[in-house]
């Protein structure tokens, strides 16, 4: 089962370059974040003509996350647990059935700057709520993942100009640390299981010539329970669709399971 995460910055900006990458790669599941699109509104049939069934969770202008999937989706839930008060659409949650059960979690973690303020606090509180559902799903023993935008670059061989990043909310220590501390719990983070090489990004900024300079980051991530992590054959960055028309400044990033 392939299964891709993609920020796409905006659904209808991306309204032909996601229907081509999606014929191109043919993933049989997409998380999708930044779909800045109220539920509505989104444009399903692009998708469902496609063969998928289409979940989101909308919110007008910003954020916005939503599941693209082959497969039947089961038990959708949206919003992260732990704050009923949190109108942000940051999270949402389904099961599909191939050879077995996957929980998919999407999320598009919060950016936190400027850092420090409270869009900061507001990012590490956040990621508390995500430590606690994922200390959840550690305890379900499920095959489940956990993948999206966190906003967060884990390590300074995940920037191509680390001191560049020193004093941002996606490289501060704190935002470092409480990745960290989720992964500590027993999630494999499927790309760095995979790839050593450097110079591995999924993010480039429109602005400076970044793309063609390679000046990016990787803050797009996989993390696998050890039952998802033990069926874990290959994820690999879609790198080269940065440099077709109308980009979003995300790649998607993927995971092929054996189930």
């Amino acid at each position: 089962m392939k299964i891709a995460t993609f920020n796409i910055n905006g659904i209808k900006a991306r309204a032909q370059a996601l229907p081509a990458w999606l014929d191109d790669a043919q993933p049989d599941v997409v998380l999708l974040q930044e779909i800045k699109s109220v539920d509505e509104a989104f444009p399903r049939a692009l998708f469902e003509d496609r063969g998928y069934n289409v979940e989101t969770h909308g919110q007008k202008g910003f954020n916005g996350v939503a599941i693209l999937s082959k497969l039947p989706l089961e038990d959708v839930t949206r919003g992260l647990p732990g704050d009923d008060s949190d109108e942000q659409a940051r999270w949402i949650e389904a099961t599909v059935v191939g050879k077995q059960a996957i929980r998919l979690c999407g999320l598009y973690l919060p950016n936190g700057n400027p850092a420090p303020g409270p869009k900061y606090d507001y990012k590490l509180a956040w990621m508390d709520r995500l430590h606690a559902r994922a200390k959840a799903l550690l305890a379900s023993e499920e095959v489940a993942l956990m993948a999206g935008d966190y906003n967060i670059i884990p390590q300074a061989e995940d920037a191509a100009r680390p001191d560049a990043w020193r004093d941002d909310a996606l490289f501060r220590p704190e935002s470092r640390l409480a990745f960290q501390r989720i992964v500590n719990l027993g999630f494999t983070e499927a790309f760095r299981a995979c790839n050593t090489a450097p110079e591995q990004y999924s993010f480039w900024d429109y602005q400076a010539g970044a793309w063609n300079r390679n000046d990016g980051i990787r803050i797009d991530h996989f993390l696998l329970t050890p039952q998802a992590a033990d069926l874990l054959r290959d994820c690999q960055i879609d790198k080269e669709i940065r440099g077709y028309e109308k980009p979003s400044d995300h790649v998607p990033v993927w995971v092929d399971l054996d189930l």
